[in-house]
């Protein structure tokens, strides 16, 4: 059984667990003082579990190549975008670019395309990686267990798979072309990576493309079903809001800055060691305000186009259109969208929304009580005292605390 039986099941109406009834009833309308009083909670909840460390991370686009076709996303096949994939010297140099600013946990990222994002081009970046960078996760398109293994061989130790939403009529009408269009295959993503090896697994969903009261619900199961069947892993969860990007669509179910709060700390209070993540989609403001509440895992002077932090991959881009790349100077191209005139960098998958320097970040924390943590894993930890420091091809790591 898989969690999509699960999920079957929960949508004809099956009894909740008990973790779940709670889960629920920590989202129904809270008076102000039943909200300090939840927000309290998660913040003790936090602190016992965590201490007072915030994990930062940045993420590295590989490629804004995709053949899906995703109606929310900047990548979207059918986007007239600038489109690059990087080399692996090139990922390398950006790489280097965030550990002068002290980052040692990196997302690799990129969209789904077999013709560029294939052929070993992965297991070749985080080969070069691995001796300089810790910890090494990707986001990339669904894979076989087979070839998750391979990534794990090849110093990966985390995997994020977000199901953009758990409506499969939503899910239907977003993704019209493509792999994605699988929703049972995405959906059993993280059963598969759990198989092939990684230590740590994100999920998620898109907040947006459905009620998020059901989108919530459906996260919390699958989190509750990841802990119970892949118990050798420790989990994350994320609540990504939709931000402004190419293709200009606009969510139509709203998801506020209040009811994302009461989420966040619904998960901390029901979920004690789950990992949260928060990414730079959300404003200063509102990160500034949820980085005591629950979080443990924060990006910061994040870039979403290949290239974007060292300009690596701009002698390269084009655009692709019916699957055949076009000179962005041919007289036939059409007009890219969302780049101004003259432009030679990539286009972004979405706009980011807090702008801050990781140091700004850093000090921002200090600034309120929590320590920054750019190192919390290397692979040493793994290896027998007669062993190098890479991690063993074959090991499938037990549980580590997550942060």
């Amino acid at each position: 059984m898989s969690f999509v039986e699960q999920l079957n099941a929960l949508d004809s109406g099956a009894p909740l667990s008990a973790t779940l009834s709670k889960f629920r009833r920590l989202l129904e309308p809270k008076s102000p003082a039943e909200l300090e009083a939840l927000a309290n909670k998660s913040v003790r909840t936090t602190r016992a579990q965590f201490g007072k460390t915030m994990r930062l991370f940045a993420p590295i686009y590989l490629s804004n190549e995709c053949v899906n076709n995703c109606s929310y996303c900047g990548f979207s096949r059918d986007n007239p975008i600038l489109r690059t994939t990087l080399s692996v010297e090139q990922v390398v140099k950006e790489a280097k670019f965030l550990a002068q600013q002290g980052f040692r946990h990196i997302l690799l990222v990129a969209g789904e395309h077999p013709k560029f994002v294939s052929g070993g081009y992965l297991e070749e970046c985080l080969e070069s990686l691995r001796e300089s960078v810790p910890t090494l996760a990707i986001e990339v398109g669904p894979m076989e267990t087979p070839e998750y293994r391979r990534m794990v061989e090849a110093g990966c130790e985390g995997l994020v798979v977000y199901q953009e939403t758990y409506h499969r009529g939503a899910y239907a009408e977003f993704h019209t072309a493509g792999p994605k269009k699988r929703f049972d295959w995405r959906l059993e993503c993280p059963e598969r990576g759990y198989e092939g090896g990684f230590r740590r697994i994100g999920i998620g969903a898109l907040m947006g493309l459905a009620d998020w009261h059901y989108e919530l619900l459906r996260l919390a199961a699958h989190l509750e079903y990841l802990y119970r069947t892949c118990w050798k892993s420790t989990f994350t969860i994320s609540l990504p809001r939709l931000r402004p990007a190419a293709g200009n669509f606009k969510p139509e179910y709203p998801f506020s800055d209040a009811e994302f709060v009461q989420a966040l700390c619904a998960f901390r209070v029901c979920f004690p060691q789950v990992g949260i993540i928060l990414s730079t989609r959300e404003p200063r403001a509102l990160r500034d305000a949820l980085f005591p509440l629950g979080v443990t895992s924060i990006s910061a002077g994040s870039h979403t186009e290949p290239g974007g932090y060292t300009g690596e991959g701009a002698d390269d881009v084009h655009l692709t259109v019916r699957g055949r790349r076009v000179e962005v100077s041919d007289e036939s191209a059409p007009t890219p969208c969302n780049a101004s005139e003259g432009e030679t960098s990539a286009t972004g998958q979405f706009d980011i929304a807090d702008e801050r320097s990781p140091d700004e970040i850093a000090a921002r924390l200090s600034q309120i009580g929590l320590e920054p943590v750019w190192k919390d894993w290397d692979p040493s930890i793994l290896a027998a005292p007669n062993q190098t420091t890479r991690p063993p091809k074959a090991a499938v790591p037990d549980g580590a605390t997550n942060s």
